[in-house]
């Protein structure tokens, strides 16, 4: 038997790992001599068989998305950020200073620097590559302050609630200003540390209990019962 070794790569359920003769493993199918994903996750393909590592948590970009990342290195003329995906966003350097402008590494720290949160676009994504992200837009750039919080970003539309009616309402009863991602981060800020806590209380609440009905008004329950109106 040829010694296979291919490199890990994101996979979506139907994509084709490979149409070499390999030992099936978990999470694959056999259509034809095609070897099939059926689930999300990385394939590994190794010596004589094949098998894709199912990922939970994680989010797949999409064009449009609005995310929260975390500056983790800057490379050439671009940072590179986390957004609880199996790539990273890259972020170039022109976005924010501009065509044709050559920063150098230090002109780059001082605008974003690893550990920076910054709150972005996904402006292109078709895996094979890193998403590309940018920072230019209404409300997006860096976050100066709060509490990063993480959620499944399968959660993050009953955070949000119909027509924004969750967010909103968490939002006016505890005077914090939340910054959601469709990734799953969430920022939270507020000037006083009881807003904060119980901000960050109906977010997991409604992570833990996103399933339920009416769960904004158990939400605007909870918080008033806990003396933040």
């Amino acid at each position: 038997m040829k010694n296979f070794g291919l490199k890990k790569r994101f996979v979506l359920p139907g994509d084709v790992l490979t149409t070499a003769p390999l030992r099936l493993e978990r999470n694959v199918v056999l259509e034809g001599k095609k070897i099939i994903s059926t689930t999300i996750g990385l394939s590994s393909v190794f010596n004589d068989s094949v098998k894709v590592i199912p990922l939970t948590g994680i989010y797949i970009p999409r064009i449009d998305d609005l995310v929260v990342g975390i500056i983790k290195t800057i490379s050439g003329n671009s940072w590179f950020a986390d957004i609880n995906s199996c790539y990273q966003g890259m972020l170039l350097g022109q976005d924010v200073f501009g065509r044709g402008s050559y920063p150098t590494l230090n002109d780059m720290k001082e605008r974003l620097d690893k550990s920076d949160l910054i709150f972005a676009k996904i402006v292109n994504y078709d895996r094979t590559r890193e998403p590309l992200i940018s920072i230019n837009g209404q409300n997006l750039g860096k976050i100066d302050d709060g509490e990063l919080i993480k959620i499944s970003p399968a959660k993050v539309p009953r955070l949000i609630g119909k027509h924004g009616s969750m967010i909103q309402s968490i939002e006016e009863s505890t005077g914090a200003s939340i910054t959601i991602g469709q990734n799953g981060w969430v920022v939270v800020s507020c000037e006083k540390t009881n807003g904060l806590l119980k901000a960050i209380m109906a977010i997991r609440m409604v992570e833990e209990q996103a399933h339920v009905v009416d769960l904004t008004d158990k939400v605007k329950k909870m918080l008033q019962s806990n003396g933040v109106e």
